[in-house]
């Protein structure tokens, strides 16, 4: 039976969890409170760096007193020995009396196995309590895990008649400074920030999250197919004290060694496809991507139907036709080919508006 009270403590938990998101990876971002006799004694998230988990730091807050006590995961207890022992086993030894779960973990070596060693341990398990809200969360890890692919969040910033930038490619700033905060908070809820190299050439971007009290190393991600970037790029001279991945499909052997002796890491794919791309970022752990390319790269994401979410910051601006637009040929010839996106959310920030657009309700 679930309660209101554990509906509670676990709206609770899913709070913790989400300030982790964009600093846990490869791990998923969980919360956990440990609750007893009425009294909240322990509340804890995934650390940064996806170690120690929430329920062994949880544990060490209250010791001895954990005995007897009802814990709230957002996410079922990992059940395999990694670099830490099991969370489930942790559980179990400390001696807790009940454990509420919001979601079941689909990685293989959890699935089902953390809640059978608490069964078996004798403490009572409720499964299924926000479920929905805490998948919503950790979406990344999921798809991460079932999908192979990191949670995709596309994002532009255009005028109101969707161009990014004038004829002569000046852009900055078509959005005003509430917005472009808005975007370096939204970049330190991802793992990663991707661009092609046309943004990289054209703005020379350190797409790095700069959040007052947030420390975040986002993991640069470029397309770049020649390896033409330049060593005196910001992203280059930045490249080993902010992760800089470069994806190439085979540039030349002295620039590759030039790139990474600069810190960079490179990673080879066989054709200008983003689908495995998408596949190679999952599996070095990457749960949240945020793609902040022009044009190319968003139509490019757009025709391989590879997005999560779409945040588009309008400003009341006109550019007219000659400027460059948000989006290219998406290669229509009928409109019934035209994908209709679901809006999700909308939100006003100073003069300019952001819109979040989905492609499913």
């Amino acid at each position: 039976m679930i309660s209101e009270t554990d509906k509670q403590y676990m709206r609770q938990a899913l709070n913790l969890a989400h300030h982790g998101l964009g600093r846990v990876w490869p791990n998923p971002s969980v919360g956990c409170v440990i609750v007893k006799n009425g009294v909240l004694l322990a509340a804890a998230r995934t650390a940064d760096g996806g170690r120690p988990h929430a329920e062994t730091i949880a544990l060490e807050q209250v010791g001895k007193e954990a005995k007897g006590a009802t814990v709230y995961v957002t996410l079922e207890p990992c059940a395999h020995t990694g670099k830490t022992p099991p969370c489930a086993l942790a559980l179990a030894e400390a001696g807790v009396s009940r454990v509420v779960i919001a979601s079941e973990d689909p990685d293989s070596r959890v699935n089902g196995k953390g809640t059978e060693i608490l069964k078996a341990a004798g403490i009572d398990v409720t499964s299924g309590v926000l479920e929905k809200e805490a998948r919503e969360l950790n979406k990344g890890f999921f798809l991460k895990t079932t999908a192979g692919r990191p949670l995709i969040t596309l994002k532009t910033a255009c005028s109101l008649d969707g161009k990014t930038a004038l004829a002569n490619g000046q852009s900055k700033w078509i959005t005003g400074a509430l917005a472009r905060r808005h975007v370096q908070n939204l970049r330190a809820r991802h793992d990663a920030v991707l661009a092609g190299i046309g943004t990289v050439k054209a703005d020379n971007p350190l797409l790095t999250a700069r959040v007052d009290g947030i420390k975040h190393k986002t993991v640069r991600v470029i397309l770049d197919t020649k390896l033409t970037i330049s060593l005196e790029s910001q992203l280059v001279k930045t490249a080993k004290e902010f992760p800089l991945w470069i994806f190439h499909t085979g540039g030349p052997a002295d620039k590759q060694k030039q790139l990474t002796d600069a810190g960079a890491k490179l990673f080879q794919t066989k054709k200008n496809a983003l689908a495995p791309v998408m596949k190679i970022l999952a599996v070095e752990g990457i749960t949240r991507l945020f793609v902040e390319g022009g044009a190319t790269v968003h139509t490019a994401f757009l025709k391989e139907n590879l997005y999560d979410e779409l945040y588009i910051y309008r400003a009341p601006v006109l550019l007219g036709g000659e400027a460059r637009p948000a989006f290219g040929d998406l290669e229509l010839t009928e409109i019934i080919q035209a994908e209709r996106l679901y809006l999700k959310k909308t939100r006003k920030l100073g003069q300019d508006l952001l819109e979040i657009y989905t492609a499913e309700e």
